[in-house]
């Protein structure tokens, strides 16, 4: 990889890694925005899971721009694009605009991550793949866990409008130097775009979302429960089976035949559905339960994500060296062990001991998943990357707006059993929950391929 090259897949990364932060930065501003625009629990959780459901939407929306446009000015307008969002969050003065807001920025990121991912690919040389992931696993793995101990700072000295405002200095740099140095590579490629995919896809989703946020709080029998379940199953299938035999789909389900990429997709989406699950689990604990400030639950964030950030690197030139099952076992193991220390002794203790284990757990996570998303990119022939990037980044997505909902439903059926508020019982019961998925992902891990031939 050329210097010119590295610089630009430095300013991809900055840009993108205030993107994918965005997603998790206003979760701890929930209570605050409950009460600035009278709203309730269930309705507020939208800034949140409508953000991670739109960008969800947007990444398989990016297979077909890449193929179709150059990559500089995708990158550019799909940035100006998020920085417009972020403008509309800062001055919203109504609920519906501030979901708009984040939305619009969902759209934004929803094409800037894949972008990235095709770029480190295609810069990469044989045998230092995992390298450049590891610079790319800064922006996905290390911002959403960041995202959390920045907002309560930010939300113990400022007003929440602040969350959007202090983003935009860095999505005006990234636009001017993407301007400026990104080479102008035209594409060539022509494709009908399959709106049809989308609105099934979209409209099943979004049912099945809606229906696993109001379970715990609604009745199962009702409409929004298990009518918005069922309709949302029924436009997925309508979705699968339109799509696998298009010449032209929405998304290219083709890449499932790949067993390798399925079974590195699955793991991520369990992993990443707890990873999404903890940062509602941690901010519960610590605010409702523990009775601490937004702040403290930022520093109880704090130490997972730094070593987070110094880890991501490292763990992709591991992947060089030793194979994925062995690094992805480990991972979960640690991981498992941290979840259900949180579990058992993290709710009972303060806030110290929460973070500790919340480091532990962080220390497993960063280990497996950027060797986990080397090899199910490195694997896949490279006419079918931008459908595999978009695929694996659409699923992630899915899976942390589903983990997110699933999760604080499992909490809130518990302590409604109890017929108590946010409690200690509800959270460890949250936890344990993310103890079963991560149990889940470890029996799928074992069987990841070891050796290092290309097949598909």
């Amino acid at each position: 990889m050329s210097r010119k090259q590295s610089f630009v897949l430095i300013i991809m990364i900055i840009g993108t890694f205030f993107g994918v932060m965005c997603s998790t930065m206003t979760n701890l501003a929930l209570p605050v925005l409950m009460k600035v625009f009278h709203i309730s629990s269930s309705r507020v959780q939208w800034v949140s899971n409508g953000y991670l459901l739109v960008n969800a939407i947007m990444i398989p929306v990016s297979a077909h721009l890449i193929k179709k446009y150059s990559y500089k000015w995708l990158f550019v307008f799909f940035t100006a694009l998020f920085g417009v969002g972020t403008i509309l969050g800062a001055v919203a003065n109504s609920f519906p605009m501030l979901v708009l807001g984040r939305m619009i920025q969902a759209m934004g990121t929803g094409i800037m991550m894949p972008l990235v991912n095709v770029m480190a690919m295609n810069y990469a040389a044989k045998g230092k793949q995992g390298q450049v992931m590891g610079l790319v696993g800064l922006a996905f793995n290390f911002s959403p866990i960041i995202g959390p101990s920045i907002s309560g700072i930010i939300l113990d000295n400022l007003s929440w409008r602040y969350l959007f405002i202090l983003i935009l200095p860095f999505t005006i740099l990234t636009l001017i130097f993407s301007i400026w140095l990104m080479p102008n590579i035209a594409k060539s490629q022509q494709g009908k775009f399959n709106y049809w995919g989308m609105v099934s896809c979209s409209l099943g989703l979004w049912f099945l979302l809606d229906s696993f946020s109001n379970f715990g709080t609604l009745p199962i029998m009702s409409f929004q429960v298990l009518g918005s379940f069922i309709i949302g199953v029924i436009f997925l299938i309508i979705f699968v089976v339109t799509q696998w035999p298009s010449k032209t789909p929405f998304v290219n389900l083709h890449v499932f035949e790949n067993k390798q990429f399925r079974i590195a997709t699955i793991i991520n989406c369990l992993l990443v559905a707890t990873m999404y699950g903890n940062t509602i689990l941690l901010p519960l604990l610590i605010q409702d339960v523990m009775h601490d400030s937004a702040f403290v639950t930022g520093l109880v964030i704090l130490p997972g994500a730094i070593s987070t950030g110094i880890l991501s690197p490292i763990s992709g030139k591991l992947f060089d060296k030793y194979p994925v099952r062995w690094m992805v076992t480990y991972g979960l193991i640690v991981d498992l062990f941290g979840t259900a220390m949180q579990a058992f002794f993290g709710v009972h203790s303060g806030a110290v001991f929460a973070a500790f284990w919340q480091w532990v757990r962080q220390f497993g996570i960063v280990m497996l998943l950027i060797p986990l998303q080397t090899q199910a990119l490195a694997i896949t022939k490279k006419e079918l990357l931008p459908d595999a990037v978009a695929m694996y980044n659409t699923t992630r997505m899915i899976a942390a707006s589903f983990g997110m909902a699933f999760v604080v439903a499992m909490v809130n059926v518990a302590d409604a059993h109890f017929h108590i508020g946010i409690s200690q019982v509800g959270i460890q019961v949250g936890f344990m929950t993310c103890f079963v998925i991560l149990l889940i992902a470890l029996v799928f891990a074992q069987f990841l391929r070891t050796d290092r031939k290309e097949f598909a």
